[in-house]
């Protein structure tokens, strides 16, 4: 198969929503209060204290419902995802097929009409979920309790720091132990969560093999250990061999370890934490168990420990007491909450469907799966002219691969970025680069999951293949794409200046004044 650039994505002059609409316009009037209901209820801005009432009204777009419908479909014809297009690109991040029947579970009334404030025994079906869920999750990982309040897989392991700062302070050493370690090319979470719990952090850079060396975390490791906090694999896909011998050594200078599984797709149903030696772990639903991302969410970090750390982990925890289920809120030792009310729910239904639908014989496969799509893909990416994979003595990866385009920059001055917006042309996700730091020159990271068929993969190498070819032979064409694409390109330079933020269109209006209407005709098309 020969791919070429023939995808030509939709574009619409669309506004943003908050800019459109007529004043009156309505898409949907609500039948007046029964006069019966209005008495007895009153003016429902008087139940508000005065702090919390607006000064005034909040200013919304007045749609007809056929004006919202026209705009969400058209957002939805610009937007390339795991739906509609093979989605390897986005290494580190699981980009996996979420069956869309778990979706109708989610909102089921069952489910999307529960409040986490409603008793324990009107809600007897989702904490029997959550607590056998959590049974699982112990199976597969050798933890012992788990929680699923977190908000994704930075907050489980800001969680896992909290239990970890918690479990030293309770035996009267946390002054003593300051330190958490870490390693470079692990999420780089692993050294921010720790910081903000307090702690000082020492990353361990990696060695010829792409790993830190074992020498190295013993020169690192001492009696002001508090822990070690890592990813393997790592985002190069390399399974740090010496991991084993490595929380044998912090464990002996008192520390605790804490795994973070957010690369677990290519290891479920063959390791565990557990007999790594790790105390704590932490899953990502929204990538190994199925829940897609959705955009920074609907995320939830399932964050695991021991039996001894167990009473450390927020409140409430699902419990079950031979008849009934509670949550368990008479925990004194517990970090507290790390988010607010019980967590993403649904984020647990899913992936309790999905877990169930594949069983423990099927989880082993999705991982082989995963494994084996990766390694080919890896296969024929190596003979394409100007691609690299780093620490390439190590053989087989796991589930994901950092690349490198250095030789293609130094052959054509074509770089990771301009094959990114190239690849667009071609109806497929621009790749993830890298988090920082940037050790591997030119990167981008691929994970093709256990999803994709082989056609799907070859027609993603055909694609970069095609690309190497035009960089080589027409270099500007690579460097000012996209050509077909919906958007136009951004600044990638804006993203590290803080000057020139505005995250929302109100908030660059009110950065920029009048000057912002000028941005306007090229923000909307």
């Amino acid at each position: 198969m020969t791919s070429s650039p023939t995808y030509h994505g939709a574009r619409w002059d669309e506004p943003l929503i908050l800019d459109m609409g007529t004043p009156g316009e309505r898409g949907y009037i609500p039948p007046a209060v029964e006069p019966e209901l209005a008495a007895a209820v009153g003016e429902p801005s008087d139940l508000l204290p005065e702090a919390l009432r607006r000064r005034e009204p909040p200013r919304l777009p007045e749609l007809a419902q056929p004006t919202v419908l026209r705009h969400f479909l058209r957002l939805s014809q610009m937007t390339m995802g795991a739906h509609i297009t093979p989605d390897a690109s986005l290494g580190t991040c699981t980009m996996k097929y979420s069956p869309l029947v778990n979706e109708q579970f989610c909102r089921a009334p069952e489910m999307s009409e529960l409040h986490p404030l409603q008793d324990d025994e009107t809600v007897q079906g989702i904490i029997e979920i959550i607590y056998r869920f959590s049974e699982m999750l112990c199976e597969i990982s050798g933890m012992d309790a788990f929680t699923f309040q977190p908000g994704g897989g930075s907050q489980g392991i800001f969680a896992n720091a909290c239990i970890i700062r918690a479990y030293h302070a309770s035996r009267g050493e946390l002054e003593q132990r300051r330190e958490i370690i870490s390693t470079a090319f692990s999420h780089p979470i692993d050294c921010a969560a720790p910081a903000v719990a307090g702690f000082r952090v020492i990353s361990l850079t990696p060695g010829p093999n792409g790993y830190p060396e074992v020498e190295a975390l013993r020169a690192a490791i001492s009696e002001r250990t508090a822990g070690l906090m890592m990813t393997n694999p790592e985002d190069t896909g390399i399974f740090n061999p010496h991991v084993a011998e490595m929380t044998r050594m912090v464990h002996e200078v008192g520390g605790l370890c804490a795994y973070d599984q957010a690369n677990a797709n290519g290891i479920l149903g063959i390791t565990r934490a557990r007999e790594s030696g790790f105390d704590l772990c932490q899953f990502n639903l929204h990538k190994t168990f199925s829940v897609p991302h959705g955009s920074v969410g609907p995320a939830c970090g399932a964050a695991g420990c021991t039996e001894e750390l167990a009473r450390f982990l927020p409140v409430p925890m699902a419990a079950f007491d031979g008849t009934r289920y509670f949550w368990d809120f008479d925990r004194p030792d517990s970090i507290g909450k790390v988010r607010s009310f019980l967590g993403n729910m649904q984020a647990v239904l899913r992936s309790y469907a999905w877990v169930l639908a594949h069983g423990a014989v099927g989880l082993e496969q999705v991982a082989q799966i995963a494994v084996l799509n990766n390694n080919y893909l890896a296969t024929k990416l190596a003979r394409i002219p100007g691609v690299e994979i780093p620490y390439a003595g190590n053989g087989h990866r796991l589930q994901e691969v950092r690349y490198s385009w250095q030789p293609l920059l130094e052959e054509t001055g074509v770089g990771t970025e301009d094959v990114r917006r190239r690849l667009v042309d071609f109806g497929l996700q621009g790749y993830f680069t890298s988090h920082h730091p940037v050790l591997v020159p030119e990167p981008f990271t691929l994970e093709p999951s256990e999803s994709w068929g082989k056609a799907a993969l070859d027609e993603y190498v055909d694609a970069l293949a095609q690309i190497s070819r035009e960089a080589h032979e027409q270099p500007e064409l690579v460097q000012s794409a996209p050509h077909n694409a919906a958007v136009h390109r951004i600044d990638e330079e804006a993203i590290d200046t803080p000057e020139r933020w505005a995250m929302t269109w109100r908030g660059f209006r009110r950065k920029y004044g009048h000057a912002a209407e000028a941005f306007e005709p090229v923000l909307t098309t």
